[in-house]
């Protein structure tokens, strides 16, 4: 059985990024991101596998994105 890591979503690897499609738990409340330790998914982006733990900080072609939810448009702001 792989190791599960817990990692802060604001960690830059392809699996606290918005874009990759691969098998996390994410912990919304906590901000944290679970993954098996061999995990890998697909880079929506660059349209190929990628390892989860993959350090994207020195890629050119990556657009990685926090998991993190936009914030609410205020409804009120136009009113």
């Amino acid at each position: 059985m792989a190791e599960k890591l817990i990692l802060p979503t604001e960690v830059k690897v392809c699996a606290t990024c918005s874009y990759w499609d691969g098998e996390r738990h994410v912990d919304s409340e906590m901000k944290l991101v679970v993954v098996s330790e061999e995990c890998k998914g697909q880079c929506l982006v660059q349209e190929m596998t990628k390892p989860g733990l993959h350090d994207v900080r020195q890629e050119c072609s990556c657009i990685w994105e926090d998991l993190e939810p936009d914030a609410p448009a205020d409804k009120d702001k136009d009113a």
